[in-house]
């Protein structure tokens, strides 16, 4: 499938991983269209992009706003990166992920079909697994029972996809990624351990029981080669494709490399966690994505785990 030179449309464009995709596509001679509430993005990682004249930035709520399809007059490709990215917060609001995650990509949706813009390329997760009996865990495994709220909302919205695909005679090329981390990046483990460690740099607080959870860490600049080479290769009619690293890495080996990257030697204070040493209600414990199907059509990861959690440390505190 061709990108180069295309009108896109990326939701979610001033989110972490949209604004990287965002940089990418324009330098591939797109005519990119922004849409973002800013409710998680931030404008500033849009910077650069607004300096190119083939960029138009639209500030709009896919659950508030209308007129969705003129955006997407002439579009050839929608990224639908528009989500609320955060796992833990489904056990406190329950119709979040629904609202944000699943009737936002309806929407999405509705207005491609109005417009007959023919393929959609969306980021999902890993969590859509939940805890897989095999590891690691390709494409094809199932069934797939997803234990946290935002692991469900993705798989519902895949599942939508992939039916407007075959309803519509649309295409999509569907992403589950490990956790992604790198240069603006504003949660997840990596950011809360800077976080604590600026605040208190004696003692480091860990959610779960040690050595904590085992996953798969890929960094943001392999997971948009991994996006755009994959969507230049899609065969199917629902492509679906994993992107993390070839390794993993458990959070006491995280808390290390922060920990030594920012020059300190904090005690580790676990707080034992739920449900057997999760860090919280829905966490995996144990996750790494089998990456063979993209990595046999041209792709590979540059950064194991540990490396792509040290540059994500640097980026974080201003080190080289």
């Amino acid at each position: 499938m061709i990108i180069e030179g295309k009108k896109v449309v990326v939701t979610g464009a001033a989110g972490f991983i949209g604004s990287h995709l965002v940089d990418k596509l324009l330098e591939m001679k797109c005519e990119v269209v922004g849409i973002d509430n800013l409710s998680s993005g931030k404008e500033e990682f849009l910077r650069s992009a607004k300096r190119k004249k083939r960029f138009k930035f639209i500030k709009y709520d896919l659950l508030e706003d209308e007129g969705l399809e003129e955006y997407m007059d002439g579009a050839s490709i929608v990224f639908h990166l528009a989500a609320n990215p955060d796992v833990r917060i489904g056990e406190s609001n329950s119709s979040v992920h629904l609202e944000q995650n699943v009737i936002a990509t309806y929407v999405v949706l509705e207005a491609m079909r109005a417009m007959g813009v023919p393929t959609m390329v969306f980021t999902s997760t890993s969590t859509v697994y939940g805890e897989a009996d095999k590891v690691p865990t390709p494409e094809n495994y199932g069934p797939l029972v997803p234990i946290s709220l935002y692991g469900g909302s993705k798989l519902a919205a895949e599942a939508m996809i992939s039916s407007y695909a075959h309803t519509f005679d649309m295409r999509a090329v569907l992403y589950r990624f490990a956790n992604v981390v790198g240069p603006r990046s504003t949660h997840g483990v990596i950011h809360d351990f800077v976080e604590k460690l600026k605040k208190n740099p004696d003692e480091l607080e860990i959610l779960g029981a040690e050595p904590g959870t085992r996953k798969s860490y890929v960094h943001i600049e392999d997971t948009i080669e991994g996006i755009i080479h994959g969507t230049h290769v899609a065969q199917e009619r629902v492509e679906i494709y994993n992107i993390g690293s070839e390794d993993l890495i458990d959070v006491k080996t995280i808390a290390d490399i922060v920990s030594e990257e920012m020059g300190l030697k904090p005690k580790y204070r676990w707080t034992g966690g739920v449900d057997g040493g999760r860090g919280w209600k829905g966490d995996v414990k144990l996750m790494h994505l089998d990456i063979q199907k993209l990595m046999s059509r041209g792709w590979k990861p540059k950064m194991r785990s540990a490396d792509a959690v040290k540059a994500t440390v640097r980026s974080i505190i201003g080190k080289k």
